[in-house]
């Protein structure tokens, strides 16, 4: 198969026509000088080979082709044009078409099939791709379709590199029946496979529904569009008529709906060309495989700081009052090369911030209480969000780099009735699993359980690092004295004061990161100003770091 670019063709001078197809002849209005050479010849069968391609390329209809534009949308040949490298896409299948016979579809057998499959590069590293066609049978899956996204599932397990699936396409096939039932479990097969073994990244392109929805959410990362993406298992109207719920597809599953709310979706797009950069910028940060180092590049600009000056801003970012927040986002900027943070998952769980960057141009994933959110507390949400991260960085060899600001897990009946109990031990688990390199910062509160889970040296926190600003204790100054003096502060005349006083004796006493460093809990009190030269002597000690863990087929996860 030849390498060429694909996407949109722009040609000049008139169409040559429609394509019909009938049996295995294909009859287009193609004539040179009123006369097409003899088929049984080297040219004709030249000829033949460059319209069946032809056809292959243009096997939506135009009015299709049109409808999908209309819609803001790129056709799957456009969205791999922009995916990959110029030049670097190669096509495989193209000439594949369906074998089915059922309900008139055996009148209509495209080549493709619906679905673009193949390998190119991004940023010159290899990837393997599938784009779902929607001009084409409205991008329904059914057997020579699935066979195809098996295939280039199958050669991107072989070779370790990542695959990622765009996916457009109205589910599966009913002409096709049980068959395309059958393809669809081949596929989600292959995602559990290759799940920590390459990176699978999931666009959302248009519709997928149904049990269609099942293949990205195995996989790593879910990229949606605003306004053009819908992801849900029953639709609107099935809804309404189980349910008598009266819902759109937008608030359904729209991208919003799942960035915000559901958190299936890792990141929302403004348009496709928003996704398609994302997913570029996204791959930058991981391996090719799980037997890699995550790539690196030059430690930013020659011209900026050294990694060993201090940054005196930092000094000054925790406010005196433990009651005032501050943007965990300066923090992480001013740690990371650059200051470039690749945020993940940015507006589900604010409380809790994840997401990749650099330090001296080796990729880290950093997860960080946010404390302009909910104080920075972990709830349901926030610990399912970083537990899967850790998981995620853990698979692919990317160091961990954890900010604490912590005052607990989110107190509450909902909490305790959903399961805070079970799907806060994710997190915990998460962190104790993970062998690779873990760094961590506390900047302010670490209380009680929260201490523990957010990257402790208990659960095998590497390089555990504090602020002077740090409180490590079981809870809170003012929370400890009204039960430590209840009875005090009931007997006296000025409650106020005396709190106020045994608070300070109390912060002064337990409330600092002294205690911790002294039986070794903490390696270091720093400045907050030397901390990204901290972090990066951290990090480059570590990267020799060699772990196992004791030998099972599998641990039992709190799901």
């Amino acid at each position: 198969m030849l390498c060429r670019p694909v996407g949109r063709r722009r040609r000049e001078g008139p169409s040559p026509g429609p394509v019909t197809l009938i049996g295995m002849t294909l009859q287009a209005d193609r004539r040179h000088a009123g006369t097409e050479p003899d088929p049984h010849t080297t040219a004709g069968k030249i000829a033949d080979l460059e319209q069946r391609r032809y056809a292959a390329v243009h096997a939506g209809s135009e009015q299709a082709v049109a409808k999908q534009h209309e819609r803001g949308k790129l056709t799957a040949r456009e969205r791999i044009e922009l995916l990959c490298d110029p030049g670097s896409f190669t096509e495989l299948d193209e000439l594949a078409r369906h074998r089915a016979t059922d309900f008139g579809i055996a009148a209509t057998r495209p080549y493709g099939d619906g679905v673009v499959t193949g390998y190119g590069t991004v940023g010159g590293r290899p990837i393997c791709v599938f784009s779902q066609d929607f001009t084409v049978f409205g991008g329904s899956l059914g057997e020579v379709y699935g066979e195809k996204i098996v295939k280039i599932m199958d050669h991107a397990l072989k070779t370790g590199c990542p695959i990622i699936g765009i996916n457009d396409g109205g589910g599966a096939r009913i002409q096709e029946g049980v068959v395309a039932l059958g393809l669809f479990g081949e596929v989600f097969y292959r995602n559990v496979l290759a799940s920590g073994v390459i990176p699978q990244v999931s666009l959302i392109m248009g519709p997928c529904a149904g049990g269609a929805v099942y293949s990205p959410a195995i996989t790593d990362f879910v990229l949606m569009v605003g306004g053009t993406s819908h992801m849900f298992i029953t639709g609107p109207d099935v809804i309404k008529t189980v349910t008598g719920e009266d819902v759109t597809f937008e608030e359904l599953g729209g991208a919003h709906a799942h960035g915000v709310k559901s958190g299936v979706a890792h990141y929302q797009a403004a348009d496709e060309q928003d996704c398609i950069d994302f997913a570029r910028h996204l791959l930058s940060y991981l391996p090719s495989n799980n037997l890699e180092d995550p790539p690196a590049r030059p430690a930013g600009d020659p011209a900026a700081p050294d990694i060993a000056d201090a940054d005196e801003e930092l000094d000054g970012i925790v406010p005196d009052s433990p009651n005032r927040p501050y943007d965990m986002h300066e923090v992480i900027a001013r740690v990371l090369d650059d200051g470039e943070f690749c945020e993940i998952h940015a507006g589900f769980a604010p409380n809790v911030v994840v997401g990749f960057g650099r330090v001296e141009g080796s990729s880290v994933g950093v997860v960080a209480n946010q404390p302009l959110h909910f104080a920075g507390t972990l709830d349901i949400d926030a610990s399912e969000k970083a537990a899967r991260f850790v998981r995620t960085c853990d698979a692919f060899n990317i160091p961990i780099l954890t900010f604490v600001d912590v005052p607990g897990f989110l107190p509450g009946v909902e909490q305790e009735w959903r399961g805070i109990i079970r799907r806060g031990a994710k997190l915990i688990y998460a962190y104790a699993e993970a062998t690779v390199p873990k760094v961590t910062v506390i900047t302010r509160k670490a209380y009680g359980g929260a201490y523990d889970v957010m990257g402790s040296k208990h659960l095998g926190g590497d390089v555990n690092l504090a602020w002077p600003t740090a409180q490590i204790a079981v809870m809170g100054a003012q929370g400890a004295v009204n039960i430590l003096y209840r009875r005090e502060l009931a007997a006296a005349d000025d409650a106020d004061a005396l709190r106020a006083q045994r608070a300070a004796e109390y912060e002064d006493t337990l409330a600092n990161p002294y205690i911790a460093a002294e039986r070794g809990y903490v390696d270091a009190v720093i400045r907050p100003a030397e901390t990204r030269p901290a972090v990066a002597r951290a990090l480059r000690a570590l990267r020799t770091k060699r772990q196992t863990l004791p030998p099972k087929k599998h641990g039992n996860i709190p799901l």
